[in-house]
């Protein structure tokens, strides 16, 4: 499919005819991108609205309408300075393919202002544009279903708040999983159900007298009202799950504003005072023992040449002490040997030249020590024995004080981060706020569980009351009615309801194992982070998304950037168009959002020349900026470009053909 042109003639803030030419073929090089920039109020949205209305009249989900009646909001889409003679008009040219051939069909709808019937004048006009095809506008909306269905026309037809809001919530909103069932195709089985359970219903009907016919209808109105009960309670049960994780996100903002305003330090105030008593407890005693150690012998440290000297001097004296002492002893021994030798029948000369050599030998002997200096230590043996002892003792008592000192360093640096833990703690007045606002969120929390837990056994139990209404439905049948051939279609049935319910789930596991693939794909294609995530599991009720990372672990999302959050969800509605095969054109309003700069350039380079045939990006001057558009120019990606340019003054908005902001 692919819109060929829209024209629009006094619709919102768009005065006159303006014609947009939407086709991205030009020549034989196709473009994808059709870029409309527009200033925030210039009409970006409201073009959006006009594709939609042109397609679903009544039924489109235009931005602007909420609780308007149809007819208020055609009053209410007419040009303010329009004549009130004019009629406003919305046109939409399109493509498709039908029986292998493309057909265009052109989409008129016009209407005045204060419409009287409250509707809008629709036509049909073949491929010339000439002619109607009055066959198609009493059956547009069955037909528009066939290619473009409004339940999924959401997931091409976006904006950047529609992003934004997927990317925030955990699981998708109720209309985008009704989209994403039809775009799947997982409404069929769902149809098919209801449609047997009417057929079976109706046969039953058949099959019943007046008094049975009373009370299958009774059964029926019991089942209906069950069912109902259940879909309230199943609502009921998806409110309370998004309240717990809101309340959950509380909670952690609570803990984490308790933590960083010193709450949790404060709540540990008595332990730190406590340790503080004990380490400056043991800091004094180490002081106590330094005093001690400083009044021995701990002050000679200051003096270790001093003390080498004096030993070595006593050493010294010590000596000469003894050489003295034993040269006395050999002249005493010299005297009375020269003495004995006088005795002995020995000449003169020669005991003279033995005399003359002992008193030789004695002063060589003793030349080196007669020329020191004169003793003046004068200690003694144990003197110098003391000192040796003194010496090892004050080694010792050096190691020892070096280990006290490294002790108390240690403890005083501790004393000083105790210190400023109890001084980052939070006043008893500041830290008791605090406290209530933890207890208070995690009560809510507990209290959001235990609703949610209640309304799950709730609905558990109508489920269970549910298959008895069931069962007594089908046993009514069987006990009652004795018709062999509606019986047969009715049992059938049965079974064909228990086959598709395996079938559904088989192909919704199909479905989504392809669709988990395809969105994990596109989310690694657009992230520059190729390392955050190894799988994507949705799950097949709520369609939640859920990461994990190589080691198999969960990716918690709030630990996602905004940017990523956002990526994730364009790659979620990007995987959702590859699966569905599916040729349908993009539309997206505002589409870079809150990205940063890499994100950003991620999806202009990556998604948009990428997300399909044809897409038409509806953007500010901030969002597809000079450097953006330059770089999908220089990639020959965009093929018309147009500037929705307003007057303030007028309020009036003009299409620029071949213009943008750059």
């Amino acid at each position: 499919m692919l819109f060929l042109e829209l024209v629009l003639q006094n619709f919102g803030p768009y005065a006159g005819r303006q014609v947009i030419n939407l086709d991205p073929r030009i020549a034989q090089n196709p473009q994808p991108i059709i870029l409309l920039g527009g200033m925030n109020g210039g009409g970006k949205t409201t073009l959006m609205d006009s594709i939609r209305l042109a397609l679903y009249g009544q039924r489109a989900q235009c931005s602007t309408r909420g609780n308007l009646s149809y007819s208020d909001f055609l009053t209410q889409c007419v040009n303010s300075q329009a004549n009130p003679a004019d009629k406003t008009r919305v046109e939409l040219l399109f493509e498709h393919i039908e029986d292998d051939k493309p057909i265009r069909y052109r989409i008129v709808r016009t209407w005045e202002k204060n419409p009287k019937d409250g509707k809008d004048a629709l036509g049909i006009l073949g491929d010339d544009d000439t002619w109607p095809v009055d066959s198609l506008v009493n059956i547009w909306d069955d037909y528009i279903e066939n290619f473009l269905p409004l339940g999924i026309s959401n997931l091409f037809l976006f904006d950047g708040e529609q992003v934004k809001e997927l990317a925030e919530q955990e699981t998708p909103p109720q209309i985008v999983i009704e989209a994403i069932r039809g775009l799947l195709g997982l409404e069929l089985a769902d149809r098919l159900a209801v449609d047997l359970e009417i057929l079976v219903n109706r046969k039953r009907k058949e099959l019943a007298d007046v008094k049975d016919l009373a009370e299958l209808e009774e059964i029926e109105e019991k089942l209906r009202q069950q069912q109902a009960d259940y879909q309230v309670i199943e609502e009921k049960l998806a409110i309370f799950k998004n309240q717990i994780e809101e309340l959950e996100i509380i909670q952690r903002e609570a803990l984490d504003k308790f933590v960083s305003e010193g709450g949790k330090i404060a709540s540990d105030r008595h332990q730190l005072e406590l340790q503080q008593k004990e380490k400056n407890h043991a800091a004094e005693t180490i002081r106590e023992s330094m005093c001690q150690l400083a009044a021995e012998a701990l002050p000679l440290a200051l003096i270790p040449n001093l003390l080498s000297q004096v030993q070595a001097q006593g050493v010294k004296e010590f000596r000469y002490q003894q050489v003295q002492l034993a040269k006395d002893v050999l002249i005493e021994r010299d005297k009375r040997l020269l003495q004995w030798l006088q005795q002995l029948t020995i000449a003169s000369e020669q005991v003279e030249k033995i005399e003359s050599f002992l008193t030789e030998d004695a002063d060589n002997l003793y030349t080196g020590y007669s020329q020191a200096e004169a003793p003046w230590l004068l200690a003694d043996e144990e003197s110098l024995s003391q000192l040796d002892n003194i010496r090892y003792h004050l080694q010792n008592t050096k190691v020892s004080a070096k280990q006290q000192l490294a002790n108390l360093k240690s403890l005083e640096e501790e004393l000083i981060v105790l210190e400023r833990q109890v001084q980052t703690a939070a006043e008893p007045e500041a830290y008791q706020k605090l406290r209530e606002a933890v207890e208070e969120a995690q009560n809510q929390v507990v209290q959001a569980k235990a609703n949610y837990e209640t309304t799950r056994r709730s609905l558990a139990d109508l489920a269970e009351t549910i298959e008895q209404t069931k069962k007594e439905l089908s046993k009514y049948t069987t006990e009652n009615i004795d018709n062999k051939s509606r019986e047969h279609i009715i049992t059938s049935a049965t079974k064909v309801q228990e086959t598709l319910k395996v079938f559904r789930d088989k192909l919704t596991l199909r479905k989504l194992n392809k669709l988990e693939e395809e969105v994990k794909n596109c989310f690694l294609y657009l992230l520059h982070k190729s390392d955050l995530v190894f799988r994507i599991a949705i799950d097949t009720k709520t369609f939640a998304l859920s990461l994990f990372d190589f080691n198999g672990k969960p990716v918690a999302k709030h630990r996602l950037s905004a940017g990523e959050k956002q990526l994730l969800a364009i790659a979620f509605l990007w995987g959702l168009a590859k699966v569905s095969g599916l040729r349908l054109p993009v539309a997206i309003d505002t589409p870079l959002g809150r990205l940063d700069s890499s994100h950003r350039q991620n999806l202009v380079e990556k998604y948009f020349p990428a997300a399909s045939h044809q897409v038409i990006l509806l953007s500010t001057d901030t969002e597809i900026g000079k450097k953006e558009v330059e770089t999908l120019r220089e990639n020959e990606a965009i093929a018309r470009e147009y500037l929705l340019k307003y007057n303030s003054a007028t309020r009036q908005t003009t299409v620029l053909e071949n213009q943008y902001f750059w």
